[in-house]
Parts: structure tokens; sequence; C-alpha cells
């Protein structure tokens, strides 16, 4: 009997309750790597398979779920896959929405146009994957300091007016937003505001799927505040994400480790089939406008 099949199982340690009331399944603590993982990977959080957990949510809710996630450490590396083949996936199945998104795109494109003035694209620096990290992962070798991803141009719908940010200081959107304009608030529940977006996937910029990319001044604060933070440019950005279909929009910095908790999950479990079932879980969170406001 190998040494693997001596260990016991790993017993449930906890659920994370997601937005819209369901729970996400229970996390275990995997043997082999004493971190957090879906039961099995590329599983899903669905309520059906939660266990509920009180309706009540302290402010260290973020912090807890960033523990049983799993801290990661300097030298994490994201589950293995083909990049050739995500490449692929990722062209093909962005062309793929293009063409059926196309007709929302012409009418949302017109309703920007018409209900607010301004231009109809907002381009928007983020910060995208760390390549040098992955190099140097490739290489064998540790980087002295950890620098951040690449920055790239994301393009959104404008679903805000044009001085939102007029001292050029990036701000959280907060809810019933007075910057947001009159289409925006649709845009910004359905996502619609993204579908631009997939220009960046074909461009390579970004994965349909990976955890959001931010802007360099957010990325520097939330790296003061969150330690893990700039494990999450070791792989693509992503349109959508786990942390996106389990969580509504950011608001306080504990949601963001929280979110930083979805993405390490991810990580650890990617695969073609995880990003098909994000993608899946991605269409009730649009059409229902879970968390978007």
């Amino acid at each position: 009997m190998d040494s693997a099949s001596r260990v016991p199982t790993p017993p449930v340690v906890r659920a994370i309750r997601l937005a819209g009331g369901g729970v996400a399944p229970p996390l275990r603590r995997t043997p082999a790597q004493g971190v957090a993982a879906f039961p099995p990977p590329g599983v899903l959080p669905t309520p059906a398979r939660g266990v509920p957990v009180p309706p009540a949510r302290p402010a260290d809710e973020g912090v807890r779920a960033l523990a049983y996630a799993g801290s990661p450490g300097d030298d994490f590396e994201p589950r293995s896959r083909s990049v050739l083949t995500s490449r692929l996936f990722n062209i093909a199945a962005a062309l793929l929405l293009l063409v059926v998104a196309l007709p929302v795109m012409v009418v949302v494109a017109l309703l920007v146009r018409l209900t607010s003035p301004g231009p109809i694209l907002y381009a928007q620096t983020r910060v995208g994957i760390d390549r040098r990290w992955a190099r140097a992962s490739a290489a064998g070798g540790r980087r002295a300091e950890n620098l951040g991803g690449v920055p790239f141009t994301i393009y959104k719908f404008r679903s805000m007016r044009v001085d939102a940010e007029a001292d050029g200081k990036a701000v959280w959107a907060r809810r019933n937003d007075d910057r947001v304009t009159p289409i925006g608030t649709l845009l910004r529940q359905m996502r619609l505001d993204e579908l631009p977006q997939l220009f960046n996937v074909l461009r390579g910029d970004m994965n349909l799927v990976g955890p959001r990319p931010e802007r360099p001044s957010i990325v520097v604060r939330l790296r003061e505040h969150i330690p893990e933070y700039p494990v999450r440019h070791r792989v693509k950005p992503g349109i959508t994400g786990l942390a996106q279909v389990c969580n509504p929009y950011d608001q306080t910095i504990d949601d963001v480790r929280r979110k930083v908790a979805f993405d390490i999950l991810y990580m650890r479990t990617q695969s073609m089939w995880t990003d098909v079932c994000i993608l899946a879980r991605t269409i009730p969170v649009l059409l229902l406008r879970v968390g978007g406001w």
C-alpha cells in the first residue's frame, strides 16, 4: 500500500457563502499539499452541494476565507495546464461569443451613445500576467522581488460619466453610485460592459476565465493589505472567474480578501473543464443580475 492510500480522508473545514444566498461546497485539506481544494478538483460550487452557514457575515470573513483557501508561499505555482490548448480554447470561444454577442454589443453601443455624452468605449490600464515570474519559474530560479504583472489596456462599454474620476484617482464603485449613467446600472448588473474584453482575449492579454485584472494604483494599495494578492498575477486575468460568480462587487478590502481566496482556489484547480463550468455559471449571474450594481 502506497503512502497516499494510508492518508485518512481529510475533514471538511468550512463552506463559503455565495452571493444570492447559496454556499460553496465544503473545502477540504488535501494531505499532499496541506491546502484547501475543491472536492473533487474541477467541480464548481453549487448551493445544492453546500453546507449552510450563519447569515451574519463578520468583518473578518475575507481573512478566514483566505486562510481556509490555503495561503500560498513564494514558491506557489498554479496547476499545470497546456498553454497551447488553453490559448486555442480561448480564441475559439471568444470568436464564438463575439458572433453571438455582436447584436447585443451594437444595441449597447447605441444606448451608451444616446443616453450620455462621451465615448462609447472606456479604455483603462490594468495589470496582467506576471511574465517575469513565469520565466523565472520555468528556469528554476526565484525572483528577488515581485514587481507585478504586465500592464495592458482593457476595453469596456462606458457605464459612468466622463468626469467620474476627475481628480485622476482610482475610486471603487459603490452601491447607488451617482457617477453611473442612466444605462450604466443595467450594463453593470448584467456585466454587459465587459463584452469588449473579448477583443482583449483575442489579443492574448486575457483569458475568458481567470482573476479579474485591476488598475496599477489599486494593485499597489491591495498588495499592502493582502500579501497573497500578487499571486493572482501568475495566471492570465479573465473576463469572468470563480470569484466573480460567487461574490458581488467589492466594497471593502475584506471583500477583496474573500475574492482572492476564490482566485487561489481556481488557480489550484484550473483546467479547461473548470473554465467551461465557470462560463456556464456566468450565464445565470448575467441573466439574474446577481451581485451587480
